[in-house]
């Protein structure tokens, strides 16, 4: 039955087997009579006995130990370097291993999907007892795959300490398999390699530098294809700096006040957030050091703010700018403060009772912040005046800009449409994005250069440096925008990289990652 069950087992005989609590142990020993050296000769003249342990997979959750009876022959070929050798069991032995190769190929399996502490753990859980180094070893000892012929490269970057330290990873984009990784993102690197595989004909990477000097070093002649994922990122990031630079004119004009019988005609105005004060005394002495002469970091040292503090200060033109995030800062409470200023200027001033109404209507949240809401009212128990609607975020604008309209809910479409009508600036900057998304998606690459050309004319200053600089990589864009090859693929193995390399946290040098993220398919 055992032989059945493990066929590798047939050239051994089974005197014994004993079960015990946490395993099962065989004793066994070889039928053969005679053995083989490693010079070729066979020798039946044994020199002598001893019991080698092979520990195998777990049977029912119990491990498996065979102690194998092992015996040490004399060579008799005179020429052998060997006197004595001990016999092999193919299948089953190898020299120096306390494992056998089925029960190696598993934890190795194992240490490839897990890693250490985790892959120990499951190993436990099915009747195998290994450490955490064991199994990080058996993946080291693993030898790199070939790579093959590769027509379609992609390339790519990713962090072992995000800012400070990172790694390039090689993507087959026919069978998104990772090929390479090393250590850096110098296009020197990627050239050295690039020299070893002159079948590459298309590189799908980002807008890097390095990797576009490395590209054309190293492959003439490939096409290189920038990632449309990457140029969408980047036209976003123009038009959130865009819509930040004009956060005080997203707010819709205040409508005329209905006259109301018996409002009071004095209203207690709303006292300002304290880190709206703080910010506009920062921002007014920051600006009053500038005009000084006084450089960003001796004003960071003077008041005590971090440079890149002292930088958004000294950049925005009026404390308006500064304050506008703050302003702007969403919160639970925002759809009905209507309701609660109604409320309170009808007399109503119990925080509990006002939370219990708005509660009836949805509200999500609790007492304190309802209390907190109310607490710039209290102060001599006045009316308090009608704030308005409060005006979007420029994150919430980029959003809507950078959205298909199809897709865009009729409420936001609404505020958009009037948001252009109201902003001259802000309706350029919505067509000019339209326009590239037309161009990306329908794979319009001949129109880039006109789209560039009306950027760099107008007034959008972010818009126009992105445009400029896709000047300076016109051809991969260009690729880009017209082929079909992107680097989807790319992202999916950052994305899985990153997983591997958390789950070794602590742990993932570059030759275990390496090996990781090859092998571990």
């Amino acid at each position: 039955m055992l032989l059945e069950l493990f066929p590798y087992l047939s050239p051994l005989l089974i005197e014994e087997v004993e079960r015990r609590p946490d395993k099962v142990v065989l004793r066994t020993r070889v039928r053969a009579a005679t053995a083989v050296c490693r010079c070729g000769q066979s020798s039946p003249r044994v020199h002598g006995r001893y019991v080698r342990e092979l520990r195998d997979v777990a049977v029912g959750g119990l491990g498996v130990v065979i102690e194998l009876s092992i015996r040490r022959f004399r060579c008799e070929n005179s020429a052998c370097p060997a006197v004595t050798f001990a016999e092999q069991i193919t299948g089953l032995t190898t020299p120096h291993s306390r494992q056998t190769p089925l029960l190696r190929g598993v934890l190795t399996q194992i240490g490839l999907a897990m890693a250490g502490r985790a892959g120990a753990r499951l190993a436990s859980a099915v009747g195998i007892t290994v450490g955490k180094d064991a199994l990080l070893r058996l993946v080291r000892a693993l030898p790199d795959p070939e790579v093959g012929e590769v027509e379609v490269l992609g390339v790519d970057d990713f962090a072992f300490r995000k800012g400070r330290h990172y790694g390039t990873v090689l993507i087959d984009m026919a069978t998104h398999r990772p090929l390479h990784l090393y250590d850096g993102r110098e296009g020197e690197d990627l050239a050295a390699w690039l020299r070893n595989h002159p079948e590459v004909q298309v590189i799908c990477r980002d807008r890097s530098s390095g990797y576009s000097e490395g590209a054309r070093v190293g492959a003439p002649q490939a096409q290189q294809v920038a990632d449309r994922y990457h140029l969408w990122a980047n036209l976003g990031q123009a038009v959130e700096k865009t819509v930040n630079g004009y956060r005080s004119r997203l707010a819709e004009p205040p409508s005329e006040p209905a006259d109301a019988p018996g409002e009071p005609q004095v209203v207690q105005p709303l006292a300002e957030l304290k880190i709206v004060i703080r910010l506009r005394e920062q921002h007014a002495a920051a600006h009053e050091l500038w005009q000084q002469g006084m450089s960003k970091a001796a004003i960071g040292r003077k008041l005590g703010l971090h440079q890149a503090t002292v930088r958004k200060l000294v950049n925005a033109r009026s404390a308006d700018d500064v304050v506008a995030k703050n302003l702007q800062r969403a919160h639970v409470v925002d759809p009905y403060v209507g309701y609660l200023h109604r409320r309170w200027n009808e007399g109503v001033r119990n925080a509990a009772q006002l939370c219990r109404e708005i509660q009836a209507q949805g509200y999500p949240g609790g007492e304190l912040a309802v209390q907190r809401h109310l607490r710039r009212y209290r102060t001599g128990r006045g009316h308090a005046p009608d704030p308005g609607p409060k005006p979007p975020s420029f994150r919430e604008v980029t959003s809507w800009i950078m959205t298909h309209p199809e897709h865009l809910r009729d409420e936001n479409t609404d505020k958009l449409h009037r948001l252009r009508e109201r902003d001259p600036d802000l309706d350029r900057l919505t067509g000019h994005v339209r326009r590239f998304a037309v161009m990306m998606t329908a794979r319009h690459g001949d129109r880039l250069e006109d789209w560039i050309t009306g950027a760099e004319q107008d007034s959008l200053a972010p818009l126009a440096s992105f445009a400029h600089n896709l000047r300076r990589d016109f051809d991969a864009v260009r690729n880009g925008l017209s082929l079909p090859h992107s680097s989807g693929a790319v992202e999916g193995n950052i994305n899985r990289l990153k997983m591997l390399k958390r789950q070794m946290f602590g742990r993932a040098g570059l030759d275990l990652l390496r090996k990781r993220v090859l092998l571990a398919r």
